[in-house]
């Protein structure tokens, strides 16, 4: 079966409780190593989610129903 992916704010949660188990110092050596580099993982994850989003939230459907992007639009205006 295959395993359910994780929402958000499971990842959230998971990266919190290891930074909290990190910063305590009592974990090995050995365990804080696989646990920073599962942090690390889901750091990533957790960006690449945020990022999608962005994306997703800036674009708007014009009157014809093609997308535009509000962020490079307004980026452009900047210029």
């Amino acid at each position: 079966m295959a395993e359910k992916k994780k929402t958000f704010e499971e990842n959230l949660a998971d990266l919190e409780a290891i930074v909290t188990n990190l910063e305590s110092g009592n974990v090995p050596l050995e365990e804080a190593m696989e646990k920073f580099k599962k942090g690390v993982t889901l750091s990533k994850e957790l960006e690449k989610t945020l990022s999608d989003a962005e994306e997703t939230v800036t674009k708007v459907m014009i009157k014809d129903g093609e997308e535009i992007n509000i962020k490079k639009d307004q980026d452009k205006d900047q210029d």
